[in-house]
């Protein structure tokens, strides 16, 4: 592999003005398509096996045209102090305001009026309008939602305060703003790493490139391929994220080939062929994360996993030509001007050593103290995840400045906290089928209040509302979901968004040990490949969980538990985003093998070529420490921009990824890694005679570059094989 991409890299280098009008046509095309292509829609979110999704599917085939998975709003009003909203003056307001719900939007099914929907509370202080619609929150026109709000405003202009939550609020948080940060941020640690504007300069704009290519394919493609809006976030993140790092770890090879002397076309097609090998399988490794979440079976998850994938690809071919034919183009720009004087190059080849081989003779110098100071220490910051609640955070863990969550406490005050999360009984039977259900129901503990049922137009099916005690996410009212499922038979099905959620967060628990499975196994096969060890790629693995556990556990202490949540914007605390733990361990095993491949790639590289165990993981240490930290900082930069968003989602998943990049590069890769290589010495690199033989040599580490000549396949003499 080392030959070939020598040859790419040689090749890109040469014909710089053809690779980068490829390159740059492939844009243009993917934005032509993206802007010309019918603007995307939301793909209805399924989750199937579910009980709650064969309740909606239900709903859907015998009440037809009520909008079963559409989107909800309620409109709360409450009256002044001493005032109820039974007075006349109040009531005429409500009911202005429902008439204008109802000719606001071609896109609402029903709008109930409280009065004689009995949706006022005993103290005549609160009452709420219902509202749904045909579509889902991410499907409803702007048109639509500000019809909603312009009606809850002429409202409040009355003397009455009125909120609206529901997800029919529900919009895609804006990331252009984070997105920014990040890259401003990258761009600095660059420039600090590098001394050089251009070189700073290549990986944030071949990054940009790629995402660039990658979402705006995403968009042209939507409708064809039913993809939805959200399926970008998660590729723009992701490549944004590799396409850096890819691109930071070539251009850092390059220029450390040109200080040991090389032509520039030479030193291009080194970096490609040694660190453009790494991130070969750093990509596949992140490739087989992301693909990988196809095990969990909800098409929402799997068709973002398949674009990030995508788009992690196009980052990875970038790397191994636009940034060689770039790199022509800089000259000898991409290096500092200090270098260009030819000071650096005398530094770079001097034994003066620098903050990597520092630390790593500290580290090899007293593994066992590391490696306990480090396992513990991960350990105690993981504790809290052994409490780790899981579910959806609803309206009541935004902040109070939103509409969303003051209509959510005016409801729960007035109402009670049950009425923020109605559940949705479906039964597939006669009348008398549904008044036993409604019995049976009524015999269980936790709800605050059951209606009657209503039937369809055929008379084979009914629909109960049931509004439970307790709050949407809270386990007294999971507890009721099961047992109405419980006591009742095959014929009735529960559903609605509290009931989808608990659902939802029970598939997500059953996938995530699969889903390990897999993307670990996967990935051992790969790294054992790469390494040509057993005992590395068990290391990476067991690493890598520890990262995940650790930042699963500070996760719990903040957004569950509630530490420091004033320093993070945390207002309320809830249950962990159910997604939380797949969704970290598919991005976080991605980073941590690409960290794992361009150290350890670069320690087994000194050690084939001569040096001992110890030596091995100090020179690995002088060439990829440094470019390896300003590859995590960007990361910890990009992650935690999302950390100052409003949308508690978001936050948690920005202060998530943020602390197992941290985790993960500077207590894993940085000592515990080192300190298991140090202790295991030569065994580090033990592979089995008989898988030696079988497994292919892929020659990661350059070997068939390593060549006196500067020319690739010579031999060495002083090769050591292993």
């Amino acid at each position: 592999m080392a030959t070939f991409l020598y040859k790419l890299g040689r090749t890109a280098f040469r014909r710089r003005r053809l690779v980068a009008l490829l390159w740059v046509a492939l844009l243009a095309i993917a934005g032509v398509g993206a802007a010309t292509a019918p603007t995307p829609t939301s793909s209805s979110f399924s989750i199937p096996g579910t009980e709650a999704q064969r309740a909606f599917d239900l709903l859907e085939e015998r009440f037809p045209g009520a909008g079963a998975d559409g989107a909800t709003a309620r409109v709360v009003f409450k009256a002044p102090a001493g005032e109820k909203m039974t007075d006349p003056a109040h009531k005429a307001v409500v009911e202005e305001t429902v008439a204008a719900l109802k000719s606001g939007s071609d896109q609402i099914v029903q709008v109930t009026d409280p009065y004689t929907a009995h949706a006022v509370s005993q103290n005549g202080s609160t009452a709420y309008v219902s509202v749904s619609y045909k579509v889902n929150g991410m499907e409803l026109t702007d048109e639509t939602r500000d019809a909603l709000k312009d009606a809850g405003h002429d409202a409040q202009g009355k003397g009455l305060t009125v909120e609206i939550g529901g997800d029919a609020l529900q919009t895609m948080p804006e990331q252009g703003a984070s997105e920014a940060i990040g890259i401003v941020l990258a761009g600095i640690v660059l420039v600090i790493t590098f001394g050089s504007l251009v070189a700073a300069g290549l990986p944030l704009l071949t990054a940009v490139i790629g995402v660039g290519i990658g979402v705006s394919s995403i968009t042209a493609l939507a409708n064809v391929l039913d993809l939805g809006t959200t399926t970008s976030t998660l590729a723009s993140m992701i490549g944004l994220a590799v396409g850096i790092d890819y691109a930071l770890f070539i251009v850092s090879r390059y220029r450390a080939e040109l200080a040991d002397g090389r032509d520039h076309e030479d030193a291009a097609g080194r970096a490609a062929g040694t660190a453009g090998s790494a991130v070969v399988f750093a990509g596949l490794t992140v490739v087989i994360a992301l693909v990988g979440l196809a095990v969990v079976n909800i098409p929402m998850l799997t068709k973002m996993g398949f674009a990030a994938a995508g788009t992690v690809v196009i980052a990875v071919l970038i790397a191994l030509t636009l940034i060689p034919a770039l790199l022509g183009f800089a000259g000898n720009k991409v290096v500092g001007r200090k270098q260009r004087k030819g000071v650096a190059k005398a530094d770079a080849k001097s034994d003066k050593p620098n903050g990597g081989t520092r630390w790593a003779r500290f580290v090899i110098r007293r593994p066992l103290m590391v490696l306990i100071v480090g396992v513990l220490g991960l350990g105690a910051i993981a504790v809290p995840a052994a409490s780790l609640e899981m579910g959806l955070p609803d309206d009541g863990v935004k902040p109070t400045s939103t509409s969303e969550r003051r209509a959510y406490d005016a409801l729960s005050e007035g109402f009670g906290p049950g009425f923020n999360g109605p559940l949705l009984v479906v039964v597939d039977g006669d009348k008398a089928t549904a008044d036993r259900t409604v019995s049976t129901i009524k015999g269980l503990d936790g709800w605050a209040a059951v209606t009657p049922a209503t039937p369809n137009k055929a008379g084979d099916a009914a629909m109960i509302t049931v509004i439970p005690k307790d709050r949407p996410s809270s386990t007294a009212t999971e507890g009721l979901v099961h047992d109405i499922r419980d006591a009742t038979g095959d014929d009735v099905l529960v559903t609605g968004a509290t009931a989808m959620n608990i659902d939802f967060s029970q598939k997500m628990n059953d996938a995530l040990v699969p889903y390990l499975a897999l993307v670990v196994g996967l990935a051992f096969v790969l790294l054992t490949l790469v390494f040509r060890s057993v005992l590395v790629p068990l290391k990476a693995a067991l690493g890598f969980l520890f990262s995940v556990v650790a930042a699963l556990g500070a996760v719990v202490a903040v957004f569950q538990w509630g530490w420091l949540g004033s320093l993070f914007g945390v207002e309320q605390t809830g249950p962990i985003m159910s997604m939380m733990p797949i969704f970290m361990v598919g991005v976080v095993f991605g980073l941590a093998m690409d960290y794992e491949v361009f150290l350890v790639t670069r320690m087994r590289e000194a050690y084939v070529h001569g040096e001992r165990p110890g030596e091995a993981i100090v020179t690995g240490f002088r060439h990829s420490a440094r470019v390896v930290t300003a590859a995590a900082v960007i990361m910890i930069a990009v992650f935690s921009g999302f950390i100052g968003m409003d949308d508690q989602m978001v936050k948690m998943i920005g202060f998530g990824l943020a602390a197992a990049v941290l985790f993960d590069a500077f207590v894993v890769r940085m000592a515990i890694v080192p300190a298991v290589l140090a202790l295991l010495g030569h065994k580090a690199w033990w592979l089995p005679k008989w898988l030696d033989r079988i497994l292919p040599n892929v020659d990661v580490e350059g070997e068939s570059l390593a060549a006196p000549t500067g020319e690739p396949g010579a031999a060495r003499p002083d090769l050591v094989k292993v």
